[in-house]
């Protein structure tokens, strides 16, 4: 079972699918919950009370939680080399940088990437 197959069941399906207590990972169960609002304080609390067995996580949550269709795509870390262009070409400090980088489409990027091609092998 991969967290996703939790989540499904916790978010829609309502079916009881633990067979393994070791699948079962709260913190990417919790993560994925914490995305909407409805949810998000059912994740806080399962964060609060995280020395719990799996098993009473998963059974709290799948019990307390509405039956819902809910999808959000994870949150990912940006590349690191857009970062750095985007670093080079303005100046701009790291975090600075990230804020930037949410601003400027791919074709954007790949022009400010040409604009600092230095040419060599």
């Amino acid at each position: 079972m991969n967290p996703f197959d939790y989540l499904n069941s916790i978010n829609s399906t309502k079916k009881d699918i633990m067979e393994q207590e070791s699948t079962y990972n709260p913190y990417m169960i919790n993560r994925g919950l914490s995305y909407f609002n409805d949810t998000v304080l059912y994740a806080n609390e399962m964060n609060r009370y995280h020395h719990l067995d799996n098993k009473l996580q998963y059974h709290f949550l799948i019990n307390s939680i509405r039956p819902r269709k809910r999808f959000s795509k994870w949150l990912k870390k940006s590349d690191p080399d857009s970062v750095d262009v985007v670093k080079e070409y303005y100046g701009y400090s790291n975090e600075k940088a990230r804020q930037v980088l949410s601003l400027l489409s791919a074709d954007q990027i790949n022009e400010l990437k040409q604009r600092l091609y230095k040419g060599g092998k």
